[in-house]
């Protein structure tokens, strides 16, 4: 599988630009061409490497960044900028980026120093990762991103919170309570169609057949149980 880039940029020049050197090193790429779109793709979607610009129509890149780390989001960040100060650089790292370059960039280097970012933060997650393995599931407390079978399945943030919940506590039954408690915070005016609506979520994602599911099974009168 690909590693993943996220371009964030409003210039079409400039990403198709970026677009053409990531492809030519193997990776994917998905264009968020303004901070908002960059910042809702990443509510849903995780990523192994970002390219920020600086200069965005909507928001600083900068601001982007510190909303990233704000979250807690650690994905690696590299400022691709036309600024040449020495200010901004300093203060894109002091925020959390992980490198800058500036533009006019020479792609050979570009794409040598994303892969060379990538491949650094992948042996740190290695290093501290926390990973939970239960049949043909696993899920990785420290990256939060879930597989079945070795092939990544993205998680919202909440479904991601209940399949952490599930996945710790195999065959357990879970009433509605302990779900909203769980995945909500509150177990007070729980909403039973919220639960139901991030329940057939996860098995549209997991099961072979949402209609019959195998894996995360309805225990009639009191709730859910997750069978591996």
């Amino acid at each position: 599988m690909s590693d993943k880039v996220l371009i964030v940029d409003d210039d079409p020049a400039v990403y198709k630009l970026l677009e053409k050197v990531m492809h030519s090193n193997d990776l994917e790429t998905t264009v968020a061409d303004s901070g908002l779109a960059a910042l809702n793709l990443l509510k849903n979607h995780s990523y192994d490497i970002i390219l920020m610009d600086v200069m965005l129509g909507d928001m600083e890149g900068f601001e982007v960044i510190k909303r990233i780390r704000g979250q807690g989001d650690q994905t690696p960040v590299m400022i691709v900028s036309g600024r040449n100060e020495d200010y901004d650089s300093l203060y894109g790292l002091s925020l959390g980026a992980d490198d800058y370059i500036t533009k006019p960039f020479r792609p050979l280097v570009l794409g040598a120093k994303v892969k060379a970012l990538i491949r650094r933060n992948k042996n740190q997650i290695l290093d501290s990762s926390e990973l939970i393995e239960c049949g043909p599931f696993s899920y990785n407390t420290s990256t939060m991103r879930f597989y079945k079978n070795g092939e990544e399945i993205v998680l919202s943030s909440k479904e991601s919170s209940l399949m952490l919940l599930f996945i710790k506590r195999p065959n357990q039954v879970f009433t509605k309570d302990m779900i909203y408690e769980h995945v909500w915070g509150n177990s007070i005016a729980i909403d039973d169609n919220a639960i139901m609506v991030y329940i057939n979520r996860l098995r549209s994602k997991i099961e072979k057949d949402r209609q019959k599911p195998a894996h995360i099974v309805t225990v009639r009168g009191l709730g859910y149980r997750f069978i591996p």
